[in-house]
C-alpha cells in the first residue's frame, strides 16, 4: 500500500474517537481542520520508509508511529499560528485553526492532538508491547524539554540563541523522532537512525527559511516574510539566500550518506532524494549551480 494511503488511514483512525456523539463538535471540527487535508506529510512518509527499510514486521505499529509524529506536527502548527506567536491567518492555503475557530478552540485543538498522538501509540502496540517504552521515550524527547519542539518554540522567547540549537529543537527534533521511532517500531536499534533525522530536520528548516524569504504566500499556503517581521533567526539571514541553498544541498547529501546499513537502504535513499526535491522550487535549487 502506498505510504500516503497508509498515513491518511492511520490519521483518520487516530481521530475517530473525537467524532463520536456527545463530544464537543466544534473542538472535533477544529482538530479535523488542523489535520485534513494535510501538507506534504514528509515526517510520516519518512517514518514508514525507515520502518520498511528496517524490515517492518508490524504494519499497525509503524503506522501508529507515523500518525503520532504527524499529529504532533499538526499540533505544533496550530499553536505556532496563535496570536501569541506568529498570529498567522493562513495555513496550507486556507484559514489557520485560530482564524477559522477562534483562539480558545485552537489552543484546545492543539492540546487534544498531542494527547491523541500518544493514544495512537498506546492502542497499536499490543503485538509488540515491549517496544512501547522506547517508542514513547523517543517521541517524548522530540516534543518536550530540553531539545524538543516545545523547547524550540520557547527559544523564540529568549533574548539570545544559537541558530543551530534553535533549528535542531524546533524542527530537527521531530524528524529525529520520526526516524528513530520508525526503527523502534520495526524492532531495530533506534540509535543509528538519529543522524538521518537530524540532517533531514535541519534541511527542512533551512528550506522553510528559504521559502519564507524568497517565495510567496500563494505558493506555500502560509504567510511569508515572518522571520524578518518577527526578528527570528534564519539560515537566510545568517548565510544569505545562496548560502542557505548551498547549505540545504549539503544537508540532503549528508542525509543520504547517513542511512545506516539495512536491507532497504537503497529504496530509502531514493525516498529521501524524492522528498528533498520537493522542499523548494527547482529554479531556486538550481540558482546556485
Amino acid at each position: 500500500m502506498p505510504h500516503q494511503e497508509r498515513i491518511e488511514r492511520a490519521l483518520r483512525a487516530g481521530l475517530a474517537t473525537s467524532l463520536q456523539r456527545g463530544h464537543p463538535p466544534k473542538l472535533a471540527a477544529a482538530m479535523q481542520h488542523a489535520v485534513f487535508p494535510g501538507g506534504a506529510r514528509i515526517r510520516p512518509t519518512l517514518t514508514l520508509a525507515v520502518a520498511m527499510a528496517c524490515g517492518e514486521d508490524d504494519a499497525g505499529l509503524s503506522e501508529a508511529a507515523a500518525a503520532a509524529i504527524e499529529l504532533l506536527h499538526c499540533a505544533s502548527l496550530v499553536h505556532d499560528d496563535l496570536p501569541c506567536f506568529d498570529a498567522a491567518d493562513t495555513r496550507r492555503g486556507r484559514p489557520s485553526v485560530q482564524r477559522a475557530f477562534g483562539e480558545r478552540l485552537a489552543v484546545l485543538a492543539g492540546d487534544a492532538l498531542i494527547v491523541a498522538a500518544f493514544e495512537v501509540l498506546a492502542c497499536n502496540s499490543k503485538r509488540h508491547l515491549s517496544r512501547l517504552p522506547v517508542l514513547l521515550k523517543t517521541v517524548c524527547r522530540g516534543v518536550g524539554m530540553p531539545m524538543g519542539i516545545v523547547a524550540g518554540q520557547a527559544w523564540e522567547c529568549e533574548p539570545q540563541l544559537s541558530l543551530r540549537e534553535y533549528q535542531q529543537a524546533k524542527t530537527g527534533s521531530l524528524f529525529a523522532s520520526a526516524t528513530m521511532a520508525a526503527a523502534a517500531a520495526a524492532g531495530a536499534d533506534p540509535g543509528p537512525w538519529r543522524a538521518l533525522g537530524d540532517c533531514m530536520g535541519e534541511a527542512f528548516q533551512v528550506a522553510d527559511d528559504i521559502l519564507d524569504a524568497a517565495s510567496d504566500a500563494s505558493k506555500i499556503g502560509k504567510p511569508v516574510g515572518r522571520d524578518v517581521a518577527l526578528g527570528r533567526p534564519s539560515a537566510v539571514r545568517e548565510l544569505g539566500l545562496h548560502g542557505a541553498i548551498r547549505r540545504l544541498n549539503l544537508l540532503v547529501a549528508e542525509a543520504i550518506d547517513s542511512v545506516p546499513v539495512c536491507s532497504g537502504a537503497d529504496g530509502l535513499r531514493a525516498v529521501i532524494a524524492m522528498e528533498a526535491s520537493r522542499l523548494i522550487p527547482r529554479e531556486l535549487a538550481d540558482s546556485v549551480l
